[in-house]
């Protein structure tokens, strides 16, 4: 069956090569205003797939994310960055890319055209029912994705898809696809512009709004950000001097005493508890 993609038609800009600077910028900039708006019309879908991960989530359950090239390193990205950012374990969020850690900076070759190895390397973590698997591909139509999706829907795991092509071959293997119809690319085909944009965004509208859900988060605040430089731990005081009122050196004993915000500011309310209740106890005595 025929399948055409709109993420390979030819770029609505021609004779690049005769343009100056200025022209390509703000021609690209132009069009790099059009995945906001693309991912903006697959909230819902995006809504839906966070409603159905975070009870898994809850149940001990991970997330995986596979693609190749630009889609596979995006998802690595992503799943590399909610540790840092959110105190969580490094196994909560998994990348998975065409070709091993050697494609996220040079490619492999045919290594996305292998319809068995995503799934392949999926069972060696040993997954169940509470995972859900995201498969992420600008064309739609990649085997090493599409494999992917097809045998986990078949063993009962949640899957989902990032694609900016609509009914694509990927999507019809997603239980919960997510298309995010940016148009043709400024540079026809070279989908790590404008469709990278859009995996990119949803990527972070997914992770983030799994990891508030699951209360990574306080306020607006990243109260269980890993402490691993100067500045995050500067930041971090800075939230303790903010919540308790206290002197920045006590703030940041606190923070380095119990390892990151959330626990410092839980362990002044189980203080100020304890505190109160021996006070209770005291009056009562009396």
């Amino acid at each position: 069956m025929f399948f055409e993609k709109i993420s390979e038609k030819a770029s609505l800009y021609n004779d690049l090569e005769t343009k100056s600077v200025r022209e390509l910028l703000e021609e690209i900039n132009a069009e790099d205003h059009k995945p906001a708006l693309a991912v903006q019309a697959a909230i819902p879908q995006i809504e839906r797939l966070v409603l159905a991960i975070v009870p898994r989530m809850r149940n001990g359950g991970r997330i995986f994310y596979l693609g190749a090239g630009t889609s596979g390193r995006l998802g690595v990205l992503d799943a590399s960055e909610v540790p840092p950012t959110f105190g969580a374990p490094p196994t909560w969020v998994i990348g998975l890319i065409a070709g091993g850690d050697k494609a996220l900076r040079s490619p492999v070759e045919n290594a996305e055209d292998n319809l068995q190895s995503a799934w392949q390397e999926l069972v060696e973590y040993h997954i169940n029912r509470n995972v859900t698997v995201i498969g992420i591909a600008a064309s739609g139509t990649t085997p090493y994705v599409i494999g992917a999706l097809r045998d986990a829907r078949q063993h009962g795991i949640l899957t989902a898809c990032i694609t900016s092509n609509p009914d694509s071959p990927l999507s019809a293997e997603a239980d919960i696809p997510i298309e995010v119809i940016v148009g043709p690319e400024y540079l026809t085909g070279s989908s790590r512009m404008k469709s990278g944009t859009a995996q990119k965004m949803a990527l972070n509208m997914i992770s983030t709004s799994v990891m508030i859900q699951l209360g990574r988060v306080k306020g607006n605040k990243m109260v269980n950000m890993q402490l691993s430089n100067a500045k995050l731990i500067d930041r971090g005081t800075r939230m303790i001097v903010d919540e308790l009122g206290v002197d920045y050196e006590r703030a940041k004993d606190l923070l380095l005493l119990h390892g990151s915000v959330k626990a410092a500011l839980d362990a002044d309310k189980d203080a100020s508890k304890d505190s109160s209740k021996d006070a209770n106890t005291s009056a009562s005595s009396q």
